[in-house]
């Protein structure tokens, strides 16, 4: 029998998409083919008013709502599976549904409400979508390739079982690019995820699945992963709250990826959500089961938030906040600069709030040694898993693999010449960090240091397809192993955000994004417009209780998402 073609594997994947949507009961609507950019007040008009109020409820309430009996599980997640079901065909998120699964284990939890009067975990009946190559027993593991299409999973990934063990239901499994490397969600499996808010844009990447899902409101939490900014680029694109964990406090045993082993670059899971408690719920879940006893690799420590992180002052809590306006290489388009200032300004007005300018350390050095780190191999793993099917290289594939100066073989000497700029650079970074405090007392305590620096996610909102060619506003956090969280902001705004024609590029990193720009800001109407909050490592709670403080005093977000 001859090896099936890579078209005809992509064939089978979409119709076995399909399929599984086709099986959600009741059927999930049709949407029409004439569709306007922004595609997320459809469901409103496809699904009943209490499934609208369902899917658009915060996942912290949605949990509240589900232990106090509000909701049956089976009422919940048939909503959401009908919400996902609409989601794909304006947006092209999901590799499969798991209508089946899904209600076996909502009947499951509500007989078990039914007979003990109670929730069966933290997360009893809450709906959960999970990024494809993060495993499933018996379902596929292809991470964006053709050539692993008929990978399965062996067993669930340990996250999930974490999860499933809190009362969850997982329901959609979603899309990734070719590779996992691009900051957007394009495969020759499935095609291209655009974003809900403006369908010629990009979802963002890789977890970009995630992104539209959840940004159309089919989902309300879900899992990504990120080695270079894979779960903040998509929340930032599509208006969510996502955050990159410091490295060893989630697992990410039974994920699915190249080059399994590689520690120079270390790869993480973590959550996206249409609220700042759903990531928080995330992390206290997953890290309050002790994750590091089966996964010896994790760091125990437990999640930290009985006590605030933050100073105190005479009106409440206090908080050291570093801008850092742009990375000294690409300079962001005018409505991420615009919602930047706005947030600064009125941070300003608020007690107990001090603000610092964030000088960036030679960032264009922190992409060399971590391009260079991504693909020790030179690729091979890569370009060997895209050949062995015959599929085309994607644009964003060619272009972080083929293009990319710094991707070469390296030997074992190379390896630890690099791995030793990436700690010397770690330290200097530490240094200038530790200079923002002074020291106190006989031991030389440091004092006063900035708690968190808020900079852009990326060099502007949402790009058109295959022009997520920028990656130092997010991986410049991975290279330090940086706690770093987005938030919603705004959208851009014609009206406000025009074209600088004045501006002379750094160099032509800055030119190919200035252009994007300038060549015609009308393609970025309605985009959602994120900052992020970036923190020390192991800090990632107070990164959290940081922007839960800035939320609080100034309003966040300035724009309605759905």
């Amino acid at each position: 029998m001859s090896k099936p073609s890579w078209q005809e594997v992509a064939k089978t994947a979409k119709e076995y998409r399909d399929a599984s949507i086709h099986r959600v009961d009741p059927p999930v609507p049709e949407v029409l083919a004439q569709l306007p950019l922004d595609r997320t007040e459809i469901p409103k008009y496809l699904l009943t008013t209490e499934e609208v109020l369902i899917t658009e409820t915060q996942p912290e309430e949605l949990v509240a709502s589900l232990a106090a009996g509000q909701y049956t599980s089976t009422t919940v997640i048939t909503a959401f599976l009908r919400r996902a079901g609409i989601a794909q065909a304006l947006t092209n998120c999901i590799t499969e549904l798991l209508p089946e699964r899904a209600i076996v284990r909502a009947k499951l939890l509500d007989e078990y409400y039914k007979e003990h009067g109670k929730p069966i975990g933290p997360l009893h009946g809450l709906p959960i979508s999970v990024k494809e190559h993060i495993g499933m027993k018996d379902l596929t593991l292809s991470a964006g390739f053709i050539s692993w299409w008929d990978k399965k999973g062996e067993d669930d990934a340990h996250v999930l079982k974490i999860l499933w063990n809190a009362g969850c239901v997982f329901y959609a499994r979603t899309t990734e690019p070719q590779t996992l490397m691009h900051l957007e969600t394009s495969s020759n499996l499935y095609g291209a995820t655009t974003n809900p808010f403006n369908g010629q844009l990009t979802s963002g990447g890789s977890s970009g699945g995630e992104g539209a899902l959840i940004g159309m409101r089919g989902s309300c939490l879900g899992l990504g992963t990120d080695i270079g900014g894979s779960i903040r680029s998509p929340a930032a694109n599509c208006g969510l709250y996502g955050l990159r964990p410091s490295s060893y406090r989630i697992p990410v045993e039974g994920w699915s990826a190249t080059m399994g082993g590689q520690e120079q670059v270390v790869a993480v899971l973590g959550p996206l959500s249409t609220s700042l408690d759903g990531v928080k719920m995330f992390m206290k879940t997953v890290i309050g089961a002790k994750p590091w006893l089966k996964e010896p690799s994790l760091i125990p420590i437990p999640w930290r938030d009985q006590e605030s992180w933050l100073g105190a002052s005479s009106g409440g809590k206090k908080i050291k906040i570093a801008v850092m306006w742009d990375d000294r290489v690409v300079r962001p388009h005018p409505p991420i600069t615009r919602a930047l200032l706005e947030v600064v300004e009125k941070l300003r007005e608020i007690e107990g709030v001090e603000l610092v300018e964030w000088e960036p350390y030679a960032h264009d050095e922190a992409w060399e040694i971590i391009s260079s780190l991504y693909f020790s191999d030179g690729a091979q793993e890569e370009s060997d898993a895209i050949e062995a099917s015959g599929e085309p290289w994607r644009p964003l594939s060619t272009f972080i693999i083929k293009d990319n100066p710094n991707v070469k073989k390296l030997c074992v000497d190379d390896i630890w010449h690099w791995t030793q700029r990436r700690e010397a650079y770690r330290m200097a970074y530490a240094k200038i960090w530790n200079d923002t405090g002074t020291s106190v007392g006989d031991t030389g305590e440091l004092e006063g240091m900035v708690d968190v620096i808020l900079c852009p996610v990326g060099p502007g909102a949402a790009p058109p397809l295959d022009c997520a060619r920028y990656w130092g506003y997010t991986s410049q956090w991975n290279i330090l192993d940086y706690p770093a969280l987005v938030f919603p902001v705004t959208k851009v705004d014609l009206g406000v955000d025009r074209v600088d024609s004045d501006y002379n590029p750094m160099n032509g990193k800055d030119e190919y994004n200035h252009e994007l720009w300038h060549s015609g800001p009308e393609k970025y109407e309605g985009a959602p417009i994120s900052l992020q909050l970036v923190g020390r490592r192991y800090e990632d709670e107070k990164v959290v209780e940081s922007l839960e403080f800035i939320k609080a005093k100034i309003g966040l977000p300035f724009a309605k998402f759905v």
